[in-house]
Order: structure tokens, then sequence, then C-alpha cells
């Protein structure tokens, strides 16, 4: 039934957009203005707990629990796990907004900071490590914690909601059926609308080597073809195609990124980062609570509200899947895997590709702050044609987009289909053939209508009613965690008392 329903509603918004897109566009801009006007501190104060508590969690008495059974070992290496959850995560949009952001940043910046001054570009770089550090990953940490510690140490399915299982209130408990409505919705309308992005990316890399024009026709056939390469790889399952391809991504990431630090301006790009972490550390809870009461500045609703509320309405999606992988970690393995070390990768990234950019911009008058006026998607192609080697570096770039996308896409494609298998963690080929044409044909669809960005709007605004969720989650697995550690010290307890007494036992008889 959930899965009917799930399809019923992406199938109205789908004719919606396909029908009357503008007023789709409009409606969603509204709801999303007043979503981050009134309630953008929800969001600030929900991600912040997030953050604390998973730190608690991952460096208490807790982060000892396993996510299975205590003779459960790890289903992959801790390379291939790290790979996996990185590319489902946040891969392609590091790969977008890794010299975009920034320089948009430096454009303008926050409230207080005047744009195109020394002070608007540490500005930039310090609103890049925040909004890709530890708040996202917080968010699908918590997420993919819960989901793993209720299927692998209760066995229930992997759904969202199971991870309120252990709440005490039998009303919170109903609300499970609406809770994988949504998830599934989100997850439909988010991955669509990333595919359509990507597939801009893609179009402009491949106008820039090859010569591609840039047009509707040209986006349908990257679309396609990207289809057909991420449901060959869901078909073969996670220990082959997402495995493989999510490694092969990593590697390629870090080879380009090496390439820059050693062609670019090492020195800057090395203090960029040394300098930005230390901001971003010392600034880290003035920027998480951030509002601007008396500015009429939109600027934080525009960026920071808007990137949480991104993040939550993801969560079910990523975090589904880094549950699926994760088997036989510890809880402390599980956070710092999925929290501080992708965190410590996103500022890597921000800093090498990010500062180079900035470094570019401010000391050799390079135009990347025109390209990114004029399409986002060319920023940081515009970079690359100011470094040596920037053909083939474009070249990289541009497969790295198409293999992210390959990658976000079949991982996409085994979260719907687990989703509305009952929890499912080996659907059948046939759901997941499903499931993959139809997000493509959502993207496509809507990209030729120009609904992509309407579609992306909507998923961001189903992120409210599931911030409420993600706090019922968070309570359900505190409830759990503290269970199950209590009924492990009376395991505990009880041993050490039966090894006391039998070695009294032996005393005596000699």
């Amino acid at each position: 039934m959930q899965k009917w329903i799930s399809a019923g509603v992406i199938a109205c918004v789908v004719l919606w957009g396909l029908l009357a897109p503008q007023h789709m566009q409009a409606f969603f801009n509204g709801a999303l203005a007043q979503v981050t006007r009134n309630f953008g501190w929800l969001y600030l104060w929900i991600v912040l707990g997030l953050v604390l508590m998973c730190l608690l969690l991952a460096f208490s008495r807790y982060g000892d629990l396993k996510l299975g059974k205590e003779d459960d070992e790890p289903e992959f290496s801790s390379g291939s796990w790290f790979a996996m959850l990185f590319s489902a995560g946040m891969g392609i949009g590091l790969v977008f907004w890794g010299v975009a952001e920034p320089i948009s940043h430096f454009l303008n910046p926050p409230p207080g900071v005047e744009a195109g001054t020394p002070e608007a570009a540490n500005a930039a770089m310090r609103y890049s490590f925040f909004h890709w550090g530890l708040h996202p990953w917080a968010v699908y940490s918590l997420v993919g914690l819960a989901i793993a510690f209720f299927q692998f140490r209760r066995d229930k399915p992997a759904l969202i909601s199971s991870a309120t299982d252990a709440l005490p209130w039998r009303h919170a408990r109903r609300i499970g059926p609406l809770v994988n409505i949504l998830a599934i919705v989100a997850t439909a309308f988010g991955v669509a609308a990333s595919l359509g992005v990507g597939a801009l990316q893609i179009n402009a890399g491949l106008q820039r080597m090859l010569g591609l024009p840039v047009s509707i026709n040209s986006q349908l056939v990257i679309i396609a073809v990207t289809t057909a390469l991420f449901l060959l790889s869901a078909l073969s399952g996670v220990g082959r195609g997402v495995k493989w391809l999510s490694s092969a991504n990593l590697i390629l990431a870090a080879c380009l990124a090496l390439a820059i630090l050693l062609l670019g301006p090492t020195v800057a790009i090395i203090d960029t980062f040394t300098n930005t972490l230390g901001a971003y550390l010392s600034d880290f809870v003035r920027m998480s609570l951030r509002m601007t009461p008396f500015r009429a500045s939109e600027w934080v609703g525009s960026w920071t509200v808007f990137y949480w509320a991104w993040w939550i309405s993801w969560s079910p999606f990523v975090g589904v899947f880094i549950a699926r992988v994760s088997r036989g970690r510890t809880i402390r393995e599980f956070i710092l895997g999925t929290v501080l070390a992708p965190t410590l990768a996103a500022a890597l990234w921000f800093s090498i590709f990010g500062g180079t950019a900035l470094h570019l911009e401010i000391f050799k008058a390079v135009p990347i702050a025109a390209a990114v006026k004029l399409d986002v998607a060319t920023a940081m192609f515009a970079m690359f044609d100011a470094l040596p080697l920037g053909g083939l570096m474009s070249a990289v770039a541009t497969l790295l987009v198409v293999v992210f996308f390959v990658t976000s896409g079949d991982s996409a494609t085994l979260v719907l289909s687990m989703m509305s298998s009952g929890g499912k963690s080996e659907p059948d080929n046939k759901t997941k053939l499903l499931w993959g044409l139809l997000v493509a044909l959502i993207a496509a669809s809507l990209l030729m209508v120009g609904g992509v960005n309407a579609v992306q709007t909507a998923t961001i605004v189903f992120a409210l009613p599931f911030s409420v969720v993600l706090v019922l989650i968070a309570a359900s697995l505190w409830r759990a965690v503290r269970e199950d550690q209590h009924a492990q010290d009376k395991l505990e307890k009880a041993m050490r008392k039966r090894l006391r007494q039998g070695l009294t036992e032996a005393d005596q008889g000699r």
C-alpha cells in the first residue's frame, strides 16, 4: 500500500510539473520562502543538536556497542565502506560546488562583510567548510545509525519507521507508514532533481571538451546513457557495481585534487586550509546558530537554512544506504567514519578547489567570478582553463561527475527498492529496474519543461515535517542505546560474578 501511495504522489507532482511548471515553481518557491523565514531557527537547533548527539555517542561508553551481533564482522573494508558512503552522501555536490560556492560567497558574502575583499574570501571559505562539514554528515549519520541499530541489533526491517521503534508513546509509532511514504517521495524527487542538475554539468564539460551543444536534447541523451550505466551497476549488486564504482570515484577525485594541489598555488592552498580550519573551529557555535533578526538580509535563509533543509530531505536516502553497508561496525567506528572523516575530506576538497579559484580570481585576475555569474556549472572548467593541463583536468572532472552521477543513481535505486519492498536488504532486480527507470523519467520529463528547480525546492519543503521525524528518531535511538548498554552491563556483571564463583569453588576444591 505504501508503495502505491508513494507512486501516486510522485505521479501527481510530475503531472503538475509537466502541465503547469510555472505554477508549481511559484507555489513551492513561496512555500520555501515561508519555511526558511519562519522555521529557519528550528533547522539550526535540530542540526546542531544532532552534531552534539553524534559526538556524545562516539566518545562515550555507548560507542563500543556493535551494529549487529558480537561476532559480526564488517562486510566491506574501511576504504570501500568510506568510498560508498562518501559517493552516496555528497560526491557530485562537492564537484559541482567546490569552486562555485566559495566564489559565490566572495561575490555575495554573509551580512556584515564587504564583497570582494580579503575578509569576504576568508568568510567564503569558512562558510564552505561549515555548509559541507560536521552538520550535514551528522544528519546523515544519525539517521543511518538509527536504522542500522534497529536493523542489525533488533532485527527490524531497513525502513525509516523502524528507527522510531523504541519510542514509549504508542501514537508516535503509528506515524511509521506516513514516515515511509514521505521518505520514498523525498528520495525519488531529490535524486531526480540531482540527476537533472548533474546532466547540466556533464553537458557543460562535454561542451568544453567536444563542442557538444548545451541543449535539452544533449541533456536527455546524457540522462539516457548514465541511466543505463547506473542500472547495470545496481543490478550487479552492492558488492560489485556500487563498491567498485565508489572506489574508482574516490581514487579519481583524489588524483584530480592532488594534481591541482601540485600544479596550482600549493602554498596558498595549504595556508587556506590551515587558516580556514582554525576559523571554522573557533566560530563553530556562532555559525551554527546564526540568524539575522536585526538585518534585512536573506543570506542565512538562502544558504545555511536552505542547505540544512536539503540535507534533512536527503537523509532518508543516504541514511538507509549507509546503514545497508555498515553491519558489524561499532557505533564509534560508524560515527568517526560517517562524520569526522568526510568532514576532513570536504575541508581538503574546498581548500584545494575553492582556495585555488579565489587565489586566481584575486591575484591573477582570472574571470572565474564572471563564469559563476554566467553559469554556475561552468565555474570549475573556468578555473581549469587557467592551470597547466587544464584540458586534461576538465576531461577527468567530467568523467568524475559521470561516475558520481552513476553511483548516486545506483545507490538511490537500491534504497528506493529497499524502502518499497518492506526493507529487504537485497530487493529483486525487477523492483530496481522499475525505480531506476522511474527516477530517470522524472528527471527527463521535468528537465524538458524546466521544472527541475521546482522539484528541488519541493523536496526541501518536505524537510520541514521530516525535521520533526528526525527529533523522534534521535529520541528513539538514545533510548534504545541506553537500554542495550544497560542490558550489556548486566550481562557482563553476571559473567564476572559467575567467574568469581567458579574461582572460589576451584580454590575450595583444592
